[in-house]
């Protein structure tokens, strides 16, 4: 571990905000700006043994990349672990050059080895699905199914936000105001099976383009931080990304994300935003994350299409 750099992180960005800026449905969804900062930051230090990644270049910038999640055996702290037996891929590649996807997997098939494979492609990326099938990969109609966990990437525009409305006592606050301890809480009290830590904290804290006065928290009467969200803005395209958006499990049913979403929007916007996105769960059998953000005015841009190829 130890290979995968800030600054090679900062390449790959590059290549999504270019990409962004002439096809943004053929930003694979988990190599946003935002998402790409906040996975690297969050769990270098826990899962960066197991990653490989590799970049390609024309005229010294970055034209495609690779991003390999190894298979990975984790040991809890209640003596049981964290597992993942199959291998991923999170990858880009520059519009015009399509070529690059044979390229990228020829590099996946050799460090991921003889284990399940699996990567996704944006379905509006036809000559990407015709090259990923010419591989060896085929549609995983489980996890693409009506039940499955295939991701949506929902926008809209940052014209006519209504105005955030939260409960009597309740209160908008940002990372800076409270300390890292507060805010590493805030994130698992929604995400109780997280590994997020201080340290991760500190590493995300400094990724670009985190901004601690995007960092946003709802603090309820009794000081609880209830609800918090990141929002990465990337000033090159004008938009701005949530990720992630969680409730505190004891304070979820009053209106806290959909308050928290709204006043995220009215900063993204002041700070230059005109588009903002956000990725949830798509398939029918998920709906109550993408009800939340189609209250708010999201609507479906592009959605995930997962491959898989087995071992052997």
């Amino acid at each position: 571990m130890g290979d995968f750099s800030r600054a090679e992180l900062r390449l790959m960005q590059d290549l999504s905000q270019r990409v962004t800026a002439v096809r943004p449905e053929l930003v694979n969804g988990d190599a946003t700006v935002g998402e790409l900062a906040w996975v690297w930051g969050m769990g270098y230090d826990t899962y960066g043994s197991y990653w490989r990644h590799r970049l390609w270049f024309a005229d010294d910038r970055p034209v495609a990349w690779g991003w390999a999640r190894l298979p990975y055996r984790i040991p809890r702290g209640d003596g049981t672990f964290r597992e993942r037996k199959s291998a991923e891929l999170v990858w880009q590649t520059e519009p015009d050059r399509p070529e690059l996807i044979d390229e990228v997997l020829d590099w996946y098939e050799e460090v991921a080895g003889d284990v399940d494979r699996t990567m996704i492609v944006q379905i509006a990326d036809a000559q990407a699905r015709r090259r990923v099938e010419a591989h060896g990969f085929v549609f995983d109609d489980k996890d693409g199914g009506d039940e499955g966990h295939w991701i949506q990437t929902n926008e809209r525009d940052l014209v006519q936000v209504p105005e955030p409305v939260l409960p009597e006592g309740f209160r908008f606050v940002t990372a800076e105001d409270v300390s890292a301890s507060e805010a590493v809480k805030a994130h698992r009290d929604a995400w109780p099976n997280s590994r997020f830590s201080e340290v991760g904290l500190e590493r995300v804290q400094g990724t670009w383009p985190y901004r601690g006065d995007l960092h946003l928290l709802v603090q309820a009467p009794d000081g609880t931080l209830a609800a918090s969200a990141i929002v990465w803005l990337d000033e090159a395209t004008r938009s701005a990304e949530f990720e992630p958006v969680g409730t505190h499990v004891d304070f979820r049913r009053q209106g806290l994300g959909t308050a928290l979403q709204l006043h995220g929007m009215h900063r993204a916007r002041a700070a230059g935003a005109e588009r903002m996105v956000v990725a949830c769960l798509g398939a029918p059998a998920h709906p109550s994350a993408r009800g939340l953000y189609y209250g708010v005015g999201f609507r479906e841009f592009t959605r995930d299409v997962p491959y898989l190829k087995t071992a052997g």
